[in-house]
């Protein structure tokens, strides 16, 4: 399984090198990878074949850490694989049309191959860290994706707010699995599995399940995370229709099903998903409706779609976890197929207004059929796979387990969700095709094969589905259910389950669905009445913050990061003697022996001396060339004490520093006025006492080390070892040379890149031509 992934992400970049203008036709042949893996996919099947077998592929990657390249197949990857690789590959083929005179077609390919790979990652993969990667690859691919049009600047914003929310949501889920790997002792889910007790009865489990509900409700845009989803439309149709409705929105959720049987079961798990699940799927439906454009309407459909799979999962039961499986596939058929759909009226009207829309079916009537079943399908319309789906969730909502009370609230919240679905269903896939075709429509092209042979294969599948669902029932469905659920199930999908109240409310559903659909006209009032809810949105809530970050950020950095090395110097200095005086009066006895210390002698107090004027003429001088002098006054007094005291190899060093920094500031500033203005008398009182203080804590450090046992091992080691090993007698050079050889290395290729600076702005030149000052 491992070579099939790799193999992937090679042929994405190798698409980068492939010429649009030269081989166009062989971007239609591009969805053989993807239906090559589905093939491949395809021949696990039977051994996972009702859930009785799973396959796991062992990859040895960091085996110190934990951390391997460990795959698994099992009924809930599978189902999810596939529809991965089925979906993408006419999403591929349709693609090769529908971006066939754009330049930049082979970055496309490479973006969504990409994506692909990473998204098959996720569902494979075993391992923890190796899911978390995957997961990371599939945030930044589809990055691109959202933001391939580069030269709009809604795209770039949109891919930019999805980046960022599943960026956040991805940082917070990979702390959950650290805490997991803690906790458990392992990163590997199967494992886990085997072992679901370790977390469910440990402390840390509530910190667990809350970050990982961050990182899933980002990636599937779960209220109040949502905002992303309706934004990320700026994205050309084949990525709608791949990532928004069986890949990315999908990715949350695989999260959530794969941990249902190992962190599932405990109260605020289950009612934090009902809630969650429960809002999202009201608020989506309902705002759907009041759009005008197909994919602002597709988009909070789906958000409400997600909204379904996350409450029925929070739910938990038997019955709500094989109807989540069931609603997976078939939201990912006919949502494939609307998106589809939707980019194939735009790329032959130019519009996506439905208030403009009508009578299509007579210039492209195969793609209103397909549009027409999608709808159905939507609607939960008997003889569709939607029906079937509908009428597992009414189920749920009626089981015998709840009370009265729960009944009415969960029956209620399913109803509603079904009836404004049903019309924003009829909305993007009927209206577009019935009634008077306007005149500037009437001379559309009939769509290529290539734009729609995948949409009407979709709608036929679910129409197949929805008359034969044996053929997905037990193969994947049940095998998909018993890897969420941990058991096995007896559920099974049927076309006729008598006069019951499920059939009732099925029925209600599509009446005042129809009827709701003829009641609300798309229009631009009908979108108005939703921006006065602005002010209060998850978005504008969050755009706040973030702007408020931006403030804090922006006054941090003015305060600390102004321009002025002297504040940079005085920052660096009060930090140090805090942290280090902290540290040395809370942990540190401190013992000054002033007996041991010698007396001054008159040349080492003459040198004393001479410092404190130099100090004294440097704080009070207004000229600049007499502070640089009196500075140099005091680098060679430490010159001076380094060779009272044994140094004199430290002390030449010193003293061609210092003489070549007083010959450089000479130079520097022998152009610039020769008196500073300077007269601000708190400003140098808080240098004074920010330096005494800093002295004093160093002459304290000083003290201590004389009366403090010296640990020589270090020393003694360069000392012993400096001329066998390194065989140099200078065992500073040693040091700095073999020793510590890649800092110097490090410190070289620090110094090269600032001389390359410099020599850049020196011969930096304006557009005029001539250089800069």
């Amino acid at each position: 399984m491992l070579l099939p992934i790799i193999v992937t992400f090679l042929l994405a970049f190798l698409m980068l090198l492939l010429k649009p203008q030269k081989i166009l036709r062989l971007f239609k042949f591009v969805c053989v990878v993807p239906l090559l893996l589905f093939l491949y996919l395809i021949t696990y099947l039977p051994a996972v074949y009702q859930g009785t077998k799973s396959i796991l592929f062992k990859n040895e990657w960091i085996p110190s850490l934990g951390i391997s390249l460990d795959f698994k197949i099992d009924g809930l990857s599978m189902l999810f694989g596939l529809m991965i690789t089925g979906i993408g590959t006419l999403i591929y083929l349709y693609a090769a049309e529908y971006l066939k005179r754009d330049e930049n077609i082979h970055r496309f390919y490479c973006y969504l191959t990409l994506f692909m790979g990473a998204m098959l990652g996720v569902v494979l993969s075993d391992n923890l860290i190796t899911l978390f990667i995957f997961w990371e690859l599939t945030s930044i691919s589809s990055f691109f994706l959202i933001g391939y049009n580069t030269d709009q600047e809604a795209s770039r914003k949109s891919a930019l707010w999805a980046l960022s929310l599943t960026g956040l949501g991805g940082f917070l889920m990979l702390a959950a699995f650290a805490l997991i790997g803690i906790v458990a002792g392992t990163y590997s889910l199967n494992e886990l599995l085997a072992y679901p007790d370790v977390l469910l009865n440990n402390e840390y489990y509530y910190i667990i399940i809350f970050l990982l509900f961050a990182g899933a409700f980002t990636k599937s845009a779960q209220f109040p995370f949502h905002f992303w989803l309706p934004g990320a439309m700026k994205a050309p149709t084949p990525v709608s229709a791949y990532l928004h409705s069986a890949t990315m929105v999908k990715a949350g959720i695989y999260i959530l099903a794969r941990f249902s049987p190992i962190l599932g079961g405990d109260t605020v798990w289950n009612d934090t998903l009902m809630i969650v699940g429960g809002i999202t799927m009201v608020m989506g439906a309902v705002l759907s409706v009041f759009h005008k454009d197909m994919k602002g309407l597709l988009a909070y459909s789906t958000i409400s779609a997600l909204g379904i799979i996350v409450f029925l999962i929070g739910i938990g039961t038997e019955t709500a976890l094989y109807a989540a499986c069931t609603f997976i596939l078939v939201h990912a058929l006919y949502k494939a197929t609307l998106f589809l759909i939707t980019g194939i009226v735009d790329h032959a009207t130019h519009t996506r207004d439905l208030s403009v829309l009508r009578g299509l079916r007579k210039v492209m009537p195969v793609i209103a059929i397909a549009g027409f079943i999608a709808a159905l399908s939507s609607a939960g319309i008997p003889f569709t796979f939607g029906f079937l789906s509908k009428e597992l969730i009414y189920g749920v909502s009626t089981d015998g387990i709840w009370t009265q009370e729960s009944i009415f609230v969960l029956t209620g919240i399913a109803l509603l969700t079904n009836i404004f679905l049903t019309s924003s269903g009829f909305l993007a896939g009927i209206r577009p095709f019935f009634g008077k075709l306007p005149k500037e429509f009437e001379k559309i092209k009939k769509p290529n094969f290539y734009l729609w042979f995948p949409p009407v294969l979709l709608s036929a599948l679910t129409l197949l589905f929805g008359i034969v669902p044996s053929i997905v029932d037990q193969s994947i469905l049940k095998s998909a259910t018993i890897s969420v659920l941990g058991t096995s199930t007896q559920m099974y999908l049927s076309l006729w389950h008598g006069f019951n109240l499920v059939l009732l409310l099925s029925a209600i559903t599509i009446v005042l669905g129809i009827l709701l659909y003829f009641a609300i006209k798309p229009s631009s009032r009908n979108e108005s009445r939703l921006k006065g809810l602005d002010d209060f949105s998850p978005q504008t809530i969050l755009t706040s913050i973030a702007l408020g970050i931006r403030w804090f950020a922006f006054r941090y950095t003015r305060f600390f990061h102004n321009g002025y090395l002297r504040v940079y110097i005085m920052f660096i200095v009060i930090f140090f003697t805090g942290i280090v005086g902290y540290k040395l009066f809370a942990d540190v006895p401190l013992r000054v022996n002033t007996e041991d210390l010698s007396a001054f002698r008159i040349y080492e107090f003459t040198v004393f001396v001479i410092t404190i004027i130099a100090i004294y003429f440097i704080t009070s001088t207004t000229s600049r060339l007499t502070s640089i002098a009196a500075l140099g006054v005091i680098g060679y007094s430490i010159c001076l004490i380094f060779v009272f005291y044994g140094a004199p190899d430290l002390a030449m060093t010193q003293f061609a520093i210092d003489t070549l920094t007083v010959v450089l500031f000479v130079l520097v500033l022998f152009k610039l006025p020769p008196f500073l203005k300077f007269t601000n008398k708190k400003i140098q009182f808080r240098d004074g006492v920010i330096s005494v203080c800093f002295g004093i804590l160093i002459s304290l450090i000083t003290l201590q080390a004389l009366v403090s046992p010296s640990e020589k091992d270090v020393s003694k080691f360069y000392a012993d070892n400096a001329y066998v090993l390194a065989k140099g007698k200078n065992v500073v050079n040693v040091i700095l040379v073999d020793f510590r050889g890649f800092d110097t290395m490090i410190e070289t290729i620090v110094l090269s890149i600032a001389a390359v600076g410099v020599y850049s702005i020196l011969k930096y030149k304006t557009q005029d031509g001539e250089k800069s000052e």
